[in-house]
C-alpha cells in the first residue's frame, strides 16, 4: 500500500471534472408510501413491527420528497451539485416485484430526472437501496436465487423506461448491510437472525448485481455501470494468535467479502471456512457473472473498527459522532490507496461520506451552526484529494446525506443532512455545511480556513 503523505498542504484543488454531489435513498425521504400503485416494501412491514425503530417512527411521510421534487432540486442548484445519487424504490416500478410494470410509478423518477437534467445535474440513480418488494421477502427474499432474477427484470424495465436520458447507473447499495443487519443481526428488515440466511443472501445479492448488469449493458452498451460497497477498515488491537485470526476473519467478512467476488477472486477463503458455508448457493457461472467489469466502483465510508480478541478492547479513539461513531480521516485515505493497490478497477467514487452531529447550535440567524460536520466532511476531502494527487483514480465525491431523513432503525433521531428538515413543516434550510459545501463546489478547492 502507498505510505499516507506526511503534510497536509493549506490548500487542495481538485479536478476541474471532478463530480460534487450529495446522496439520498428513496425509503428514507420519498414518503407517499402507497401512492400511485407503490406496494409494501420490507421496510414498510419491518416499521409497522413494534420494537424496532428506535423512535417508533416510519417513512410514511418521511421528508415527502415524491411531492416535493422541483422544490429538491432547486435547492441542489443552489448548493452549486454538479450529481446527485438517489435510489428506485423497486415497490414502486415493479409493485409485484415480477411481473407487470408499474408506469405511475416510474413517472415520478421521469419528472425527477427531467428536473435534474434541466438544472445540468447528472442523475445517478442506483436500483436497489434496501426496500425490497414484501411479496418477495414472503417468497424468501434474499436468501431465495429467484430475487436476483426478478432483480435484474426490473433493471432492465427501469433502463428501458429512463435510460434515454440517464447513463450511469449504480445497481445495488451496500451488499453488507443488506445481507448482514438484514438477515443476520436483525437490525434492518426484514429483521432476521441466522447466519446461513446471512450467507445465502449475501450471494444472491452480488448475483443480482452480476445478472442486472448484464441486462443493463444487452440494451445500453454504452452506459456505465457500477456498484456500491461499505468499507469499514479493521485497525488490529493485540498480536495474539487469537487476535491475529479473529482480525482477519472480520476483515475479510466485513471489507473483501464483496470486493474480491467483484475483481474475479471468489469468497474469502479464511473466513469462508471459519464461518463453514459450503457455498451451495455458488452454481457455475455465479463467480463469473459476478467478476463482470464495473465501470465505476463506488464506496461508502464511516468510520474504521478496532478488532482485539476480546470485545470492547481497543486503541486510542478520535472524536466521535452523534451516533458514537469515530472520526478518523486517515483510514479512508489508507482504504482509498489499498483499493486502488489491490484491486483493478477503473474508477472510484466516495458515493458516501458523512457524519450525524448534534446539531444543537445555530448562529444568529437560526441556520445550524454544524461545524463539526464541517471539520468532518474537510478532513475526510483533504484525504481524498491526497489520494488522488497519489494517482488513485477517483472520479467524485457525494456528501451523505443531502437531507435530514429517515435512519432506518434509528428512526428520526440521527441527523446526517446537510440541510435540516422541519419535522413538522418539512421545511428545508442549508446548514452552514451546505453553504461550506457550496463554496467547495464553486472554487474547486479546500478553502484555508
Amino acid at each position: 500500500m502507498t505510505e499516507s503523505a506526511s503534510t497536509t498542504p493549506a490548500s487542495r484543488a481538485f479536478p476541474t471534472d471532478f463530480v460534487w454531489g450529495a446522496a439520498t435513498s428513496s425509503f428514507q425521504i420519498e414518503g407517499a408510501s402507497d401512492a400511485d400503485g407503490k406496494s409494501e416494501s420490507i421496510w414498510d412491514r419491518f416499521c409497522a413491527t413494534p420494537g424496532t425503530i428506535i423512535d417508533g417512527t416510519d417513512g410514511t411521510r418521511a421528508c415527502d420528497h415524491y411531492n416535493r421534487v422541483a422544490d429538491d432540486v432547486a435547492l441542489m442548484v443552489d448548493l452549486g451539485l454538479t450529481a446527485y445519487r438517489f435510489s428506485i424504490a423497486w415497490p414502486r416500478v415493479v409493485p409485484g416485484g415480477t411481473g407487470e410494470v408499474n408506469a405511475a410509478g416510474l413517472d415520478f423518477y421521469d419528472r425527477l430526472v427531467d428536473e435534474l437534467l434541466a438544472a445540468g445535474i447528472t442523475p445517478y440513480p442506483t436500483l436497489y437501496h434496501w426496500d425490497l418488494p414484501q411479496v418477495l421477502q414472503d417468497q424468501g427474499g434474499w436468501t431465495n436465487r429467484a430475487t436476483a432474477e426478478a432483480f435484474a427484470d426490473y433493471a432492465a424495465a427501469t433502463v428501458r423506461r429512463l435510460g434515454d436520458r440517464v447513463t450511469r447507473w449504480t445497481t445495488v447499495n451496500e451488499p453488507y448491510v443488506i445481507a448482514n443487519l438484514g438477515y443476520l443481526t436483525g437490525e434492518h428488515a426484514p429483521g432476521h437472525r441466522d447466519l446461513n440466511e446471512a450467507l445465502a443472501a449475501s450471494h444472491n445479492v452480488l448475483l443480482a448485481h452480476g445478472m442486472a448488469l448484464r441486462a443493463i449493458k444487452e440494451i445500453e452498451p454504452s452506459h456505465e455501470v457500477g456498484i456500491v460497497i461499505n468499507f469499514t477498515p479493521v485497525t488490529p488491537v493485540g498480536d495474539s494468535p487469537f487476535a491475529r485470526e479473529r482480525q482477519q476473519i472480520v476483515n475479510e467478512f466485513e471489507n473483501r467479502w464483496y470486493s474480491d467476488p467483484l475483481a474475479g477472486r471468489g469468497y474469502p477463503a479464511f473466513a469462508t471456512e471459519r464461518l463453514g458455508w459450503d457455498q451451495a448457493e455458488v452454481l457455475p457461472g455465479d463467480l463469473e457473472l459476478i467478476a463482470q467489469p464495473v465501470d465505476f466502483f463506488g464506496i461508502n465510508f464511516y468510520t474504521r473498527k478496532f478488532v482485539a480478541a476480546i470485545d470492547g478492547e481497543r486503541g486510542d479513539r478520535g472524536d466521535e459522532t452523534a451516533m458514537g461513531w469515530e472520526i478518523h480521516p486517515p483510514a479512508l485515505g489508507d482504504l482509498l490507496r489499498f483499493l486502488d493497490d489491490e484491486y483493478d478497477f477503473p474508477k472510484l467514487l466516495i458515493t458516501e461520506n458523512g457524519a450525524a452531529m448534534p446539531d444543537t447550535e445555530r448562529d444568529a440567524d437560526g441556520r445550524v451552526a454544524d461545524h463539526d460536520r464541517i471539520a468532518y466532511l474537510r478532513g475526510h476531502l483533504e484525504q481524498v484529494a491526497g489520494a488522488i494527487e497519489q494517482g488513485v483514480p477517483i472520479e467524485g465525491y457525494f456528501a451523505w446525506s443531502l437531507l435530514d431523513n429517515f435512519e432506518w432503525a434509528w428512526g428520526y433521531g440521527p441527523k446526517f443532512g446537510i440541510v435540516e428538515v422541519d419535522p413538522d413543516s418539512l421545511e428545508r434550510r442549508p446548514k452552514r455545511s451546505a453553504l461550506w459545501y457550496a463554496d467547495l463546489i464553486r472554487s474547486g478547492s479546500l478553502p484555508t480556513d
